[in-house]
């Protein structure tokens, strides 16, 4: 029987590990995916540390986003070698994910690669670009504009500050990249960022309202990051809340909303199918980034621990991928 390299948790609590598979022990679903990359994400990390109340059922592949190639189907909508790619719906928590060379996945889970993405693009963006995409929608909807101002992105060495920053200075935007990590401004620069923000400059306390700077925010941290950028945000200003590598809970005042009418908008990606269909397509096409060879890390599924330990640690930078074809 022909086994397979996943990486797996076990048990609640327990830090994952490498382990050889078997066909027999492939999730449920109707569509059988040879996993070629697999993008690795905050949430991953979590997971597969062994953080308690990630992992839904056990054992459990992690990895919450993938591309590949269709190995076998018995769905009609896909046949061997289709290029795929798949995230979100409980990839890499409740059903297994992409850290593994082989995987099996409902149909209607299941993505046709977009035409102007390569297999390792959409890894590249997988959840993340996702989630930039699902924030940028929200955000022109509501008006944002390039002449809107300046839009800060938080977390801006991360995966997602990445991507948003190189999407974000294509369309035109004048982007302000808020970062932990002083050492990274030259990566941030050469994304397309206009201004690089170091946080220790930045006072998080104060009083209920802040110089008005931003007419928009990408937030991928949460905490009082989130809190310091509502009271800095211009009248009519747009936050979009991403992520929460700071921390979930955040205190506020509500001056900045009725004195300045800033809104603050939640990004959730469990969007329908159709949604996630025109995302996508966006991002093969004019949200596709500019600068992949820039912030893509492609590693190997056996240095996935090092990634993880660094996301852990607060040190990682980019997007990790890891490549399936590689030793």
């Amino acid at each position: 029987m022909e086994g397979f390299r996943a990486y797996r948790v076990r048990e609640a609590g327990k830090l994952g590990g490498l382990e050889r598979a078997s066909r027999a022990e492939l999730d449920h679903g109707n569509v059988v995916v040879r996993t070629a990359y697999a993008g690795v994400n905050y949430k991953d990390a979590l997971t597969a540390s062994g953080r308690p109340g990630m992992a839904r059922k056990f054992p459990l592949v992690c990895g919450t986003d993938l591309s590949g190639v269709v190995e076998s189907s018995e769905d009609p909508r896909f046949g061997p070698g289709d290029e795929v790619l798949i995230h979100s719906f409980g990839l890499g928590a409740e059903h297994d994910g992409g850290f593994a060379e082989l995987g099996r996945f409902p149909a209607q889970w299941i993505f046709p690669l977009p035409g102007g993405l390569s297999l390792v693009e959409a890894a590249a963006l997988g959840v993340a670009g996702h989630s930039v995409g699902v924030a940028l929608e929200l955000l022109e909807k509501n008006g944002l504009r390039p002449e809107s101002g300046k839009v800060l992105v938080n977390g801006a060495s991360g995966g997602v500050g990445s991507i948003a920053i190189d999407v974000l200075s294509k369309l035109g935007y004048h982007v302000v990249a808020l970062t932990g990590k002083a050492e990274r401004a030259g990566y941030l620069r050469d994304l397309g960022a206009a201004e690089v923000l170091e946080r220790s400059s930045v006072s998080l306390g104060g009083r209920p309202l802040e110089e008005q700077l931003w007419a928009a925010a990408f937030d991928s941290v949460g905490s009082g990051q989130l809190e310091w950028l509502l009271r800095s945000a211009r009248r009519d200003g747009l936050i979009a809340s991403i992520g929460n590598a700071g921390g979930n809970e955040f205190a506020g005042n509500v001056l900045p909303f009725i004195l300045r009418g800033v809104r603050l908008i939640g990004v959730n990606v469990n969007n329908p199918r159709a949604t996630k269909l025109r995302v996508w397509q966006r991002l093969a096409s004019d949200w596709k980034p500019r600068h992949f060879e820039r912030f893509v890390r492609r590693i190997r599924l056996d240095e996935l621990p090092r990634a993880i330990d660094a996301l852990m640690a607060g040190t990682a930078w980019g997007r990790h991928v890891v490549d399936l074809g590689k030793g």
